[in-house]
């Protein structure tokens, strides 16, 4: 698969599905109770938590073990558009050797991550790593002080070439294409002022410049393989929207060739002895539709039925799922009216009165989080 790359395995190990489940079930943090651990224990911040819709990031720490009071905290966290361009919550301590982790892997991969502007920026003859870089200067400058996105985009519209811009229809504008707009902010120092919208972006405070070189904690590639368990460079590649020659070349040198159903995959080797060790998932979940969980790029894993898949899946507006001992049993949708919050369920098999108390022990834990009032369950 690569130069780099040295397996430590005399053979091929062998894996089941439900090991690979329970594996990411332990790795991610599911198995934490509730309420029994600082937020900023929890481990899936090393990766970045994606805080997409009203229950984001922070019920995906309280899902994992987080009290309530910490991951309403938002001072003991920072939020940046890392992976996908989509906004992350991290450890403030970690932001310098993300910044590092999140440089293109070459001028191909800059060009994948900016998506139609490469088009406009190649035209010109002006490579995308380079454009990178002198859109994250220019907001550096701008910056100062917290702003609203609209304005560093008018900002940013009045000292750029052409080839940054494009005309935007729904806004009636001109401005600067959106990817390299977002991929360019933490280069520049700047993050996500937690709760705001539209998006206020400001320096972060004492920022030293992206690291010499990424953590392992904060390395994509190695995230991937330590929250996932195996994996293929394709679906890694897939999961960070990257070429899959740069993720080949950047695979890492200890791996293990592991067989899962009729694919080989590759296993950090520090992590091997725990695939088959992880205890059975247990307890039921309500996860957010942009849980970790639910990201991986091996979904006919986690939901064999395509007509499920579909559901969980959707092109716009997806649920949540309701996970039962680490099987996604059927969806989940928040209805808030007034101060009373219900679940909309849609079961995919019949529920036993246990997981019925459960899924309505779930609905008290976010009720508990948004500070509602709980108001049941009703079928979609």
């Amino acid at each position: 698969m690569s130069s780099r790359r040295r397996t430590v395995a005399s053979m091929t190990r062998t894996l089941t599905r439900d090991e690979l489940l329970a594996y990411r079930w332990h790795a991610q943090g599911l198995a934490a109770a509730p309420g029994s651990i600082d937020a900023l224990d929890v481990p899936i911040l090393d990766y970045g938590v994606q805080d997409t819709g009203p229950d984001g990031a922070g019920w995906a720490l309280v899902q994992r073990g987080a009290r309530t009071d910490d991951v309403h905290d938002a001072g003991r966290f920072a939020l940046a558009w890392t992976i996908r361009a989509a906004p992350h919550l991290y450890r403030r301590s970690d932001l310098a050797a993300l910044a590092t982790a999140m440089r293109p892997m070459s001028e191909a991969d800059a060009s994948k991550r900016i998506l139609n502007a490469a088009k406009a920026l190649k035209a010109a003859g002006i490579q995308s790593t380079d454009a990178l870089q002198h859109v994250s200067q220019a907001m550096r400058e701008i910056v100062r002080q917290p702003t609203i996105k609209g304005e560093v985009s008018a900002a940013l519209t009045e000292v750029l070439d052409p080839p940054y811009l494009r005309f935007c229809k729904p806004c009636d504008a001109t401005h600067i294409y959106e990817m390299p707009f977002r991929l360019a902010a933490l280069q520049a120092g700047l993050e996500l002022q937690a709760g705001t919208s539209p998006p206020v972006l400001q320096p972060i405070p004492d920022w030293p410049g992206p690291a010499s070189a990424p953590s392992e904690r904060t390395d994509l590639i190695h995230g991937y393989l330590r929250f996932y368990g195996p994996a293929t460079p394709k679906q890694v590649a897939t999961f960070l929207e990257a070429p899959v020659k740069d993720v080949v070349a950047h695979w890492p040198e200890d791996v293990v060739d592991i067989q899962l159903a009729d694919e080989q995959r590759s296993a950090l080797a520090m992590h091997v002895d725990d695939l088959s060790a992880a205890p059975r998932p247990t307890g039921c979940r309500l996860l957010g539709p942009y849980d970790l969980y639910l990201q991986g790029r091996d979904r006919e894993f986690l939901v064999a039925d395509p007509a499920h898949r579909k559901a969980l899946w959707p092109t716009l507006g997806r649920p949540g799922a309701i996970v039962n001992n680490g099987e996604v049993i059927g969806t989940w949708r928040p209805k808030a009216a007034g101060k009373h919050l219900s679940l909309r369920i849609e079961s995919w098999l019949a529920l036993s009165k246990k997981t019925r108390a459960e899924i309505d022990a779930q609905g008290e834990l976010l009720a508990d989080y948004r500070s509602a009032d709980y108001a049941g369950t009703t079928p979609m």
